[in-house]
């Protein structure tokens, strides 16, 4: 399978979750009250799991082997989770609604461009790095859609327009392929930059909303969803 091929393989499944995700959350009857509302701070908490596996397991790691300086690596780190906060301090000014929607595109790209450029540098873990980037979008997409049918009651219109998110992924692929490949230490700064940003959203979006009074599958879905992270590390070496 050529480059390109495996590129768009692997950026077109991993954002195919993110409307799929949708579709869970639209056909979502799980009977009572207490369970749904159990499931739903669940899938929050597995996301966050995934997010944080994905930063400390891989794109840390991968980011960390690209750059000769490690003060490049914490000036990277602390840019994107500035960034992160810059965009959506502007975008809670502009009051807009749709936060777990920004969320997920401001995760999803930058790890795309990641991701294309992983495979162009041949990095062994760039299809552990789609699997994780699938999973998280899967959750993601889940409370992306009910965030926004919460706004708007038109499940035809909400899922038509993460639909039309994927297609970023793909060009975010090829982009990262086209311009990292050669440059290492520019592919190792987008990987911290992202861990910056997943960091942030993490502690300041996901993990607030996981918790629930009194309930415990909530923190052990974050746990799941890091072991997942760990497992398929591990599968990877």
């Amino acid at each position: 399978m050529s480059d390109m091929l495996q590129i768009l393989l692997y950026t077109g499944l991993v954002g195919a979750a993110i409307p799929l995700g949708g579709l869970l959350a639209r056909f979502e009857h799980l009977g009572p009250g207490w369970l749904e509302n159990e499931f739903r701070h669940f899938v929050i908490a597995f996301g966050g799991g995934v997010l944080l596996g994905a930063v400390s397991l891989v794109l840390v790691p991968e980011g960390l082997n690209g750059l000769s300086k490690p003060i490049w690596a914490v000036a990277a780190l602390i840019s994107g989770g500035l960034c992160f906060f810059s965009i959506e301090r502007a975008m809670g000014l502009r009051r807009r609604e749709s936060p777990q929607l920004l969320g997920m595109l401001l995760d999803y790209i930058p790890e795309a461009i990641a991701l294309g450029g992983m495979l162009a540098s041949g990095a062994p873990t760039a299809a552990l790095m789609a699997l994780l980037i699938g999973l998280q979008n899967l959750p993601e997409g889940f409370n992306a859609y009910r965030e926004l049918d919460s706004v708007q009651h038109n499940s035809r219109r909400n899922l038509l327009l993460m639909s039309a998110l994927v297609p970023l992924g793909p060009l975010a692929g090829i982009a990262g392929y086209s311009f990292l490949n050669g440059h290492p230490q520019a592919l190792a700064t987008i990987m911290l930059f992202a861990s910056g940003g997943l960091l942030y959203l993490i502690f300041q979006d996901i993990a607030p909303q996981s918790r629930l009074e009194k309930h415990w599958a909530p923190p052990l879905g974050a746990v799941l969803g890091f072991c997942l992270a760990l497992s398929g590390t591990l599968v990877a070496h």
